[in-house]
């Protein structure tokens, strides 16, 4: 159904090739995963399916790409149409109408389909994918997820027979995530489409593909074989792999329910291993303290104020946002030094929280403060030395032409010595040039960007809206690293995620919303594994011991 023989793109202006070597086959009926660490070219090699890549994004194609028979070289992204369905990083960009129902029927109008299939397709994805009471809501009023899905749906109505999908569970909560992967797999399994996907979140999507293509490094050829054959050599791998490996388990298990089969002998040796140390409890361990290195880049010489006994402090607080209570009888205090994670279903309310946190939304109920300042009266360049914002689309902090135009407007907006962003930058996700424009990098390296930015000001409170969307997981256990040593300092982080293995790694407490309340507030150990649909793969894996990520158990076999 889909053919690459002997394919490489090379953009116009580059060096080198952003993919070379890149031939494989997707046999219909099919999903196949396209794993690899960030900017290694995979959403080039997707672009490369819908006729996107050249004929929109410019550059050169060498080799040949054919869909269904079809050349995507002489055959361009509008012919191809009737044929492939396109979900890209940014939902945003896809949405052409206004409402929910209208942008799932847009597709079939386009295609001329008879007025009686369009509404039966749309009632049927609104049940599929949990939209039925969003039908008649404005795209622009829904949470990130909530839009993810949208576009999703509005691709899956014209029943194409391939599907090419670009992170497509990131700002899906963990059940919206399962329900959506469900779909896929019946449409391949009951239709017969064809899916392309490439997703960092490994933990949600590998026990799904029947194959797995693996894209090493910029410019390499990639592998391709079995899901259980590319884990065992690739540089990217969920916690149950890494588990696996460090439990010397072969074959490498690929579901929490394999690693359970295998996980009682590990279990048995965690016990004796706290059994031996008194003082531990079993998965508690201390977080490693910062490199003296990692301190110097965040402090300022000659700064040493004494820490307030809060950053943050929320009161009562009620927030609508077009007819929708978002928010209602919020209470929340932040310290310094904690890291927070805001969980719950897409819509739950943690954008707003955070918006109201950073002075986007105004309260129709309770208190805000942020220090001394009241975020929504408080001037923007007073604010960003109390709190900063990294938003889910990260392009919205973004406007410079280049990386060092970014780095020189941040450094002189927070008064910050020269270099202080490009420091933090390289720190963070090595390799992206100075001469880079913001829009041609991945979505991971313009998130890892806008954090840069954030952090010049050094704000005592840091908010994260889904810091880890588009990160491979070696750039997540820098963002990791990074936000350790922040915390170590005294900053306070608040992070909105559905990351629930950066949750279970970073968070001192979890806080739980649903439906716009607070419905758990505790220690993160004690929340994600009390809830199945928050628990890391580890705690699910070694349960009923309290063990939360594959470095906490191997620091205590060791």
């Amino acid at each position: 159904m889909i053919r690459f023989e002997n394919v490489s793109v090379t953009y116009d202006g580059a060096d080198e090739p952003s993919v070379r070597g890149v031939d494989f086959e997707a046999p219909e009926g099919e999903l196949v995963l396209l794993v690899g660490p960030s900017g290694v070219g995979k959403s080039t090699v997707l672009g490369a399916v819908s006729g996107l890549v050249p004929h929109f994004t410019g550059g050169t194609l060498r080799g040949r790409v054919t869909v269904a028979g079809r050349d995507t070289r002489t055959h361009k992204p509008r012919e191809l149409a009737d044929v492939v369905g396109t979900v890209g990083q940014d939902p945003l960009s896809h949405f052409v109408t206004d409402t929910v129902e209208d942008e799932l029927a847009y597709g079939m109008e386009s295609l001329g389909l008879a007025p009686d299939v369009m509404r039966r397709r749309v009632e049927e994805t609104l049940d599929l994918l949990g939209l039925a009471d969003l039908r008649d809501r404005s795209i622009s009023t829904l949470s990130g997820g909530q839009q993810q899905r949208v576009a999703i749906g509005s691709v899956l109505t014209p029943h194409p027979r391939v599907l090419v999908l670009d992170e497509p569970t990131s700002a899906l909560d963990p059940a919206a995530a399962e329900e959506v992967l469900a779909v896929l797999q019946r449409l391949v399994h009951d239709l017969g489409t064809t899916v392309l996907m490439a997703e960092h979140r490994l933990e949600r999507v590998i026990q799904y593909a029947d194959q797995v293509v693996l894209l090493p490094g910029p410019g390499e050829a990639p592998r391709l074989g079995t899901p259980a054959e590319i884990m065992a050599v690739s540089p990217v791998f969920p916690p149950v792999v890494d588990l696996g490996r460090l439990a010397g388990w072969s074959p490498l298990p690929l579901t929490v329910r394999d690693a359970r089969r295998r996980a009682a002998p590990l279990r048995q040796r965690l016990a004796d291993a706290a059994a031996a140390r008194p003082d531990t409890a079993p998965g508690e361990t201390p977080d490693p303290a910062p490199s003296p290195a990692r301190r110097r880049l965040f402090r300022r010489p000659g700064v040493d104020t004494p820490a307030p006994a809060t950053v943050a402090e929320v009161r009562d607080l009620a927030v609508r946002r077009d007819r929708v209570q978002a928010l209602r009888r919020i209470d929340l205090t932040v310290t310094p030094g904690e890291t927070i994670a805001l969980m719950g279903r897409n819509g739950a309310g943690k954008s707003t929280l955070l918006s109201a946190l950073v002075g986007l939304v105004e309260p129709s109920g309770g208190s805000v403060r942020a220090g001394d300042a009241v975020p929504h009266r408080t001037r923007p360049r007073d604010l960003i030395r109390r709190v900063g914002l990294v938003p889910q689309e990260p392009r919205d902090l973004l406007y410079a032409d280049t990386v060092a135009g970014e780095c020189a407007a941040a450094d002189q907006d927070a008064d910050a010595e020269p270099g202080t962003c490009r420091a933090l930058l390289s720190e963070l996700l090595p390799g992206i040039a100075d001469d880079s424009h913001p829009r041609d990098l991945s979505e991971g390296q313009r998130l890892t960007l806008a954090l840069a930015v954030v952090l010049t000001a050094r704000p005592p409170l840091l908010l994260l809206d889904e810091p880890t969307r588009g990160l491979d997981y070696g750039a997540k256990a820098r963002l990791v690293t990074l936000l350790r040593a922040l915390a170590a300092e005294g900053h306070a982080i608040v992070m909105a995620t559905h990351d629930v293995e950066l949750a279970a790694d970073l968070a001192h407490r979890v806080v739980l919303l649903a439906e716009g309340e607070v419905i758990a507030d505790g220690p993160a150990a004690e929340v994600v594994v009390a809830s199945p649909s928050f628990a890391p793969q580890v705690a699910k894996i070694l349960a009923p011991q309290h063990w939360l990520t594959v470095p906490q158990v191997r620091e205590a076999l060791s």
